[in-house]
């Protein structure tokens, strides 16, 4: 299996942003122009373009569909994009802007059959289930589902999508590392790809989930968002260290 490294791009009002731990209060805005940004994703060798509409992903309502499509017709890679995807018509929306593979959350967890109606149109879709411990987080990561990452697996095994990205909320933007423990677990739970999120501050933590195996499995990637933003990490170096593997 071929670990990618997913460069992330969110976007809230039409610019680039960071949120710590998925708190809309606390919030780190860039300057830089999210097209601009994913042209030099690219241009350092990044094979995915992560992007997330941050305003869609809390309100259901897609806000930022036109950067999105910006960045989808920039770059010669493909954007995987999420936020706000509750219906077949936003799932359209993304993939009539150009999107390659939409990510679905919250809709995901309330009705998984959105995900197979989205796939028998011969979309790709990842499933996006953002956990704390092992509770997932719905709607913007406001709301706790009730129910538990291992409950809702299952759903999506014969659903055809392409990987599940499980993002550990309290480790988000932290840069304290990511949860290998708990990545083991969900790998050892499903046989759907899985690509981390959450909690990536080195090379070395890029490593470390590269170099992960589950009787004889592995991750499907790794989003990184905050610390290639902040130049903690730089893009090209972080992509050879997903790819050496």
């Amino acid at each position: 299996m071929t670990f990618s490294l997913y460069p992330a791009i969110d976007i809230r009002n039409g610019r680039c942003v960071r949120l710590i731990q998925g708190d809309y209060d606390r919030e780190i805005k860039y300057e830089a122009d999210p097209v601009e940004v994913a042209l030099s994703f690219e241009e350092a060798g990044a094979s995915w373009v992560h992007v997330v509409d941050l305003d869609a992903a809390r309100s259901g309502k897609a806000q930022n569909l036109e950067t999105v499509g910006s960045i989808a017709e920039a770059v010669n890679i493909p954007v995987q994009s999420g936020g706000g995807v509750r219906s077949l018509d936003a799932a359209r929306a993304l993939f009539d802007a150009g999107v390659s593979r939409c990510v679905v959350g919250t809709a995901a967890v309330e009705d998984p059959s959105l995900v197979e109606e989205i796939t028998e149109l011969g979309h790709r879709v990842a499933v996006g289930l953002d956990v704390r411990g092992e509770e997932v987080a719905i709607q913007g990561w406001e709301r706790d589902s009730g129910r538990s990452i291992y409950e809702l697996l299952p759903n999506f095994e014969n659903a055809g999508v392409e990987a599940v990205v499980v993002t550990q909320i309290v480790r988000d933007g932290m840069g304290t590392g990511p949860d290998i423990a708990g990545l083991e677990q969900v790998v050892r739970a499903t046989s759907l790809e899985i690509v981390a999120s959450g909690g990536v501050g080195t090379l070395e933590h890029i490593d470390e989930l590269a170099k992960l195996r589950v009787d004889g499995r592995s991750l499907a990637g790794v989003i990184v968002g905050k610390a290639l933003h902040d130049g903690v990490i730089d893009v090209s170096e972080a992509v050879k260290v997903a790819e050496r593997v």
